[in-house]
């Protein structure tokens, strides 16, 4: 049996990404984009690992970070298939090129390929391995230069064969708040917050931790309805898809050079909450640094 690690990284999110699959030393492969998403790298490492291992027959036990992934291949896709690769609610599956790849490379094989979800940052040695390789991918693409992409597997038909695919398609959600026009713009501060504050909504990274992760400060703390105080491990420990919400930008005021806060509500059936979000940026990437809401009478 083939034990590996795949992983995937993105710095900002979109930003320079990278993506790689670990087995030991002698045995990774590692790629990336200058421009794509932490999901896009989660995607394209299974992908890679998935095509790299077509010749053999060994069975293959995939250990992923990323919940996102695992429901995907293992839940949504065949639900996605009958429905023309749109989702429950019509709308298009996100990174679809990617999916359709995935789902190519497993066909005859599902009952060989295994997913393990496997808790990120919390020092499992294939993880960690993974995830150095695809951060340091994400940061040579943000250097400009190439990253190095690793023996990969003996035999394999390419090095790279997943390369092909190349980037397919951005996180919409990411921008969603951007009108149709303004999408080859460059948004501003403000909307680049409200964007992400949108994706951290959204089912595609509330399913993924290291896409929360990535979003959330080192130092995040939020308040709950409860009057709880969580912090960031505790949020991330609990984070999942939720039920659709209402979302309203109220305001966006500038606090300083790299601080927004962002007022906003959110509403459901039976409650409109009023909510604030901090957002600061550091190493030029913009975080989530505390949130509170209060339900409105």
């Amino acid at each position: 049996m083939i034990i590996a690690a795949a992983d995937g990284s993105a710095l900002g999110n979109p930003g320079p990404a990278g993506w790689a699959w670990y087995v030991d030393d002698d045995c990774w492969a590692s790629g990336g984009w200058p421009h794509g998403t932490n999901n896009m790298g989660e995607l394209m490492a299974v992908l890679d690992l998935l095509q790299q291992t077509a010749h053999l027959d060994d069975d293959l036990h995939v250990l992923c970070d990323s919940k996102y992934v695992i429901d995907s291949v293992t839940k949504w896709m065949p639900g996605w298939k009958r429905k023309g690769w749109k989702k429950s609610d019509g709308k298009p599956v996100l990174n679809v090129e990617l999916m359709k790849a995935i789902d190519a490379a497993m066909e005859g094989r599902r009952h060989r390929v295994r997913f393990e979800w496997v808790k990120g940052h919390a020092g499992h040695d294939l993880n960690e391995a993974a995830d150095r390789r695809a951060n340091a991918a994400a940061t040579a693409y943000q250097r400009g230069v190439e990253p190095e992409h690793g023996p990969g597997f003996t035999g394999s038909s390419t090095a790279h064969p997943a390369a092909e695919v190349g980037q397919v398609e951005e996180e919409p959600d990411l921008f969603s708040g951007l009108a149709a026009d303004d999408l080859d713009a460059v948004p501003t501060d403000e909307e680049h917050v409200v964007a992400m504050e949108r994706a951290l909504l959204s089912d595609e990274v509330r399913s993924d931790r290291a896409a929360v992760a990535a979003l959330l400060h080192p130092d995040w703390q939020e308040v709950g309805r409860s009057g709880r105080l969580w912090t960031r491990e505790e949020t991330l420990a609990v984070i999942g898809p939720i039920d659709p919400v209402g979302f309203e930008v109220v305001s966006t005021d500038r606090l300083g050079p790299d601080t927004i806060l962002l007022l906003w509500r959110t509403s459901t059936d039976d409650r409109t909450t009023l909510r604030s979000t901090l957002w600061v940026r550091s190493g030029g990437h913009w975080q989530a640094r505390f949130h509170q809401g209060t339900d409105e009478a």
